[in-house]
């Protein structure tokens, strides 16, 4: 929570006139490499009421850049950057909420708040942005990314990441309209901090809310009867706003949407591409078809491997969910479940670990309180979790080993906000190793290229083999830079789920590590400077054509189009691809 405070502070801080003591501060700081900075701060903030913030420090020093007094420097606000680990990996994350509204799962230990759509809580961080912003995609976006500024991030390279409830469940004229307004917003020139739903023309709002409304058995709006929304037009206007997002100067490099593996079928793969996301979050929860019975999950393994089969054809990056301690499991069926999601027909890209928590107003807390469910203790869910990361491959991330949920809102179960922590340290004291991409990072390091060298992890799944190509530290195994390569087996590649795919290999991912610099600027020694995106997509095609495929294809995002046509590709489709000669 007080993280959270930091960052609305952020959103609405406005510079009303410039402090003596702040331009000393950056004389200073400008003219020296002191690295102290919480002791230079508060020596500089002598004489004044209250200790100057960093934030008072990026925006003096952006607001006298305006006027002359200094030539913008990227690495000065690197120094004093707010929160610097957001924007490590190379990109900055934005996070959006949908509206409430219903879903089609009963899971028994899913939430419910009729404020929020489906599973999520009013306490949650990123929820609570969402409903300052009424919910409003543009908004979200729009005020998400002032704050980063204000924090002093580079915004040119914007990751979106959707979600709420089930996206799939959500009408189809809804999803096209948000991820509109999500472009509309990151296309936007505006420079006011902090807009509100007053500054949105009303013809820009929510369109589905308009009309007959109904409330549905959560209390939540909804619209029933005739709708009115060409959807034909409606994706004219977002396939415009993508165009204009490719020479924009906020650009998506990904767009991520979740939903569940029982939505994914070809027609709503196609949606998705169209949409323009790149990455889906799909809940597998488990792969034990008995406890997702018994916790009403409403799909089985079936459709959980159907549904990746899909993805990954189509060239989607799967970022799949898993929880222990669900109701029916043990430690010991949890631990035997999570290698199962390393078989052939699984295999995700990015993994998230998520203890199920017992949230008030869940069946689950019924039949917690009737004495038939027991949550794992602190010590035996660390235990689980550290005895089963160690099995990750290099080629997955794990993203979270906790969902962020407040501890006033859990009944029972985990409440520890540091758990990826104490099972690293662990994992560690137990002489074990974790040697997922995440724990491989660079991150912000300085890398010559000496220092590198390129490694290839090749695993074959049911319907493709695939190429895991990565720039590594030589020293100690960092990883800077890795492209997935997915070469489909011959009855894929000539019947593709897309035409635009045949006789095709192709890129699912390139990713180069780094702190998030400008677009085409300078990054100084941190890998993004290296060009390796440019070298693995030489190696990407160099393989593809020793194996007889005619083009490479790439399942680009709107904002990095660009890039790759310097790369050679050419738009095709809803893909961007280049020839093997």
């Amino acid at each position: 929570m007080q993280g959270l405070g930091i960052i609305f502070s952020v959103a609405i801080y406005t510079l009303k006139k410039i402090d003596k003591n702040v331009v000393d501060l950056i004389d200073y700081l400008l003219s020296s490499k002191e690295t102290d900075m919480n002791t230079v701060v508060r020596n500089f903030s002598v004489g004044r009421k209250g200790v100057i913030s960093k934030t008072e420090v990026i925006m003096t020093y952006q607001e006298l850049c305006k006027k002359g007094k200094y030539k913008y420097d990227q690495h000065f606000i690197q120094r004093i950057q707010m929160k610097p680990v957001r924007t490590q990996s190379g990109v900055v994350p934005v996070t959006v909420l949908t509206r409430p509204f219903e879903c089609p799962g009963q899971c028994i230990f899913c939430p419910t708040d009729i404020r929020m759509p489906k599973s999520y809580l009013k306490d949650e961080p990123g929820a609570q942005r969402a409903e300052r912003n009424s919910f409003d995609p543009y908004l979200q976006v729009y005020n998400r990314m002032r704050a980063f500024e204000n924090m002093g991030h580079t915004t040119d390279k914007i990751e979106l990441l959707v979600l709420g409830g089930t996206w799939s469940f959500y009408p189809k004229d809804y999803q096209v309209w948000f991820i509109k307004r999500c472009f509309d917003a990151l296309n936007s020139v505006k420079t006011k901090d902090n807009l509100t739903l007053e500054d949105i023309p009303e013809d820009e709002q929510d369109p589905t809310l308009k009309g007959t409304q109904k409330t549905s058995v959560r209390g939540l709006p909804y619209l029933v009867g005739k709708r009115d929304m060409n959807l034909d037009e409606l994706y004219k206007g977002l396939e415009k706003a993508q165009k204009k997002n490719e020479t924009a100067k906020h650009r998506n490099v990904g767009l991520v949407l979740e939903t569940r593996p029982d939505s994914i079928n070809e027609e709503e793969v196609i949606h998705l591409r169209r949409l323009g996301a790149t990455k889906i979050q799909i809940g597998i929860q488990s792969l034990d078809d008995e406890i997702l019975r018994m916790n009403k999950r409403g799909h089985g393994t079936k459709e959980t491997k159907k549904a990746i089969k899909l993805l990954r054809l189509a060239g989607f990056k799967i970022h799949a969910h898993w929880m222990p301690n669900l109701y029916g499991a043990t430690p010991k069926s949890d631990y035997l479940d999570f290698l199962k999601l390393f078989d052939k027909e699984i295999l995700p890209d990015e993994l998230k670990i998520y203890p199920t928590s017992i949230i008030e107003n869940t069946e689950l807390n019924e039949i917690y309180k009737k004495g038939k469910y027991r949550p794992y203790t602190t010590k035996e869910l660390v235990d689980l979790i550290s005895k089963c990361v160690v099995h990750v491959p290099k080629f997955i991330r794990i993203n979270r080993l906790i969902r962020d949920i407040p501890g006033t809102d859990i009944v029972a179960g985990n409440k520890s906000t540091n758990l990826r922590e104490v099972i690293e340290n662990n994992v560690k004291e137990s002489g074990g190793t974790l040697t997922d991409i995440r724990s491989r990072e660079v991150k912000v390091r300085d890398i010559k290229e000496n220092e590198l060298k390129l490694n290839r992890i090749i695993y074959k799944t049911p319907y493709s083999t695939e190429y895991f190509l990565s720039f590594d530290t030589i020293k100690d195994d960092k990883i800077a830079g890795f492209l997935r390569l997915s070469l489909p087996l011959t009855k894929y590649i000539k019947n593709p789920l897309l035409n635009e795919l045949k006789d095709s290999s192709l890129i699912r991912e390139v990713h180069v590590y780094g702190r998030a610099n400008i677009l085409g600027g300078d990054s100084y020694m941190t890998s993004q400077h290296l060009g390796l995106g440019t070298k693995l997509i030489e190696e990407a095609n160099k393989i593809s054509k020793q194996k007889k495929y005619t083009k490479t294809s790439v399942i680009s995002a709107i904002g990095t189009r660009e890039y790759y046509r310097k790369q050679g590709f050419k738009v095709n489709g809803m893909y961007l691809s280049k020839e093997l000669k």
